[in-house]
């Protein structure tokens, strides 16, 4: 057969993506993939499809793209852990600040907020935000219980404390139910969880994982080209977690498809810095060495939310002589956006951080529509590629053990 009447080949790909602290449903995830690869195919002149995946629900989906000429399928799952972080995010106005107390005590007392500050200060501050905002509206919330008070103390003596103390509930549970403008109990449960058990995994997490670990481990026996883990924000180091569990029980790699993982806008040192974060940190290691896959992490200084640019790895002290990975690369906002696009951007900080998983107007070396869809594994995408010159590699952990 000439090569004129040769089928074109075909590239077959397997996603995993694993959100950050999200109480939103896969379908976001969904649609938010339908339309900014809609977008980065236009800018960049490839056909990107989206469609309903081979498994009903909303949690997958399937990606046809024809990139430098050769057809790739693509079947897309989230991951979800949703429902935790739904459970997580329950409690009362009072269990917050109790939760925000026992969050600020975690970080100050182990000496790790001042190791995070001294890291990168973005995400911290980021961090404070939801304190200062809670403790804010507090404060307001009691001038609004003084001030009623005052007006009604005359009337009402010793009473007028029951409708000063309706007031200040009142503007809390108000405060509250406009928190999808402000973020700051979304923002708060989310270093609360993280915080809670000082590092350790808790029993709910970890039966998740375990199901995350099964589901990669069964796509490696498919008939692939690539085994792609995805993990964004909180996501990056439930993914390490999951992979690192796969790897250590799995007999072999022989005739498997190409294992990757895409870390994205990591916020693993926020974890990993813990006391009796002994389970991730071994984990890191372990990648960090692994000869059985591919680890790229991508962030970007340009995000407040991430730990930009810095090896998760050797910050938390547990790099070691051979270590492999991460390829730790920048996504170089300032230059893969066009001025008037990081205008509009820049002082929006949670749409930075999802910026990763968006179309890029003028995109470099990271585009997320390629790795995903393209004709490349991951590791032929980056072989050439050397890290960044500005990744922090410094050990800034206080606590580096891998054993409790």
């Amino acid at each position: 057969m000439s090569s004129k009447n040769r089928p074109p080949q075909i590239f077959k790909r397997r996603v995993f993506y694993i959100p950050g602290y999200d109480p939103f449903p896969p379908r976001r995830y969904r649609e938010l993939y339908r339309k900014e690869g809609k977008e980065q195919a236009e800018i960049s002149g490839y056909s990107i499809s989206v469609s309903a995946g081979s498994v009903s629900g909303s949690n997958n989906w399937h990606v046809t793209s024809v990139q430098e000429g050769v057809e790739v399928q693509t079947e897309f799952e989230v991951l979800p852990w949703s429902d935790i972080v739904q459970r997580s995010m329950s409690g009362s106005i009072l269990v917050t600040y109790i939760q925000m107390a026992r969050t600020v005590w975690t970080y100050v007392s182990t000496g790790v907020f001042w190791r995070l500050m001294r890291l990168r200060k973005g995400p911290v501050l980021a961090a404070l935000y939801p304190v200062v905002m809670l403790i804010l509206q507090l404060l307001i919330a009691i001038l609004i219980a003084l001030s009623i008070y005052a007006l009604i103390d005359t009337y009402m003596g010793e009473l007028a404390i029951l409708p000063a103390a309706l007031g200040a509930y009142c503007s809390l549970f108000w405060f509250r139910r406009i928190d999808n403008r402000l973020f700051a109990y979304y923002l708060l449960h989310d270093y609360a969880y993280s915080s809670r058990l000082r590092g350790v995994v808790s029993p709910e997490l970890n039966d998740r994982l375990q199901l995350f670990s099964k589901r990669i481990n069964e796509a490696l026996s498919a008939e692939l080209n690539e085994v792609l883990i995805v993990g964004h924000s909180s996501g990056a180091h439930l993914g390490v977690m999951a992979l690192a569990d796969v790897l250590r029980k799995r007999d072999g790699f022989r005739n498997s498809p190409s294992l990757s993982l895409l870390t994205l806008g990591q916020v693993i040192p926020m974890l990993a810095f813990l006391p009796k974060a002994h389970r991730l940190r071994k984990d890191l290691h372990d990648l960090s060495i692994g000869s059985n896959l591919t680890w790229v992490d991508v962030s970007a200084p340009g995000d407040g939310c991430t730990f930009a640019l810095c090896d998760p790895v050797a910050v938390s002290g547990v790099a070691r002589q051979g270590q492999k990975w991460p390829l730790v690369l920048s996504a170089a906002f300032t230059q893969t956006l066009s001025a008037e696009r990081w205008k509009t951007l820049r002082w929006r900080f949670f749409r930075l951080h999802f910026q990763y998983l968006c179309a890029f107007d003028r995109p470099g070396d990271y585009d997320y529509f390629r790795i995903t869809a393209g004709p490349l594994t991951l590791r032929k995408r980056f072989e050439e590629r050397a890290p960044s010159q500005s990744r922090i590699t410094r050990t800034a952990s206080k606590y580096t053990s891998v054993s409790a």
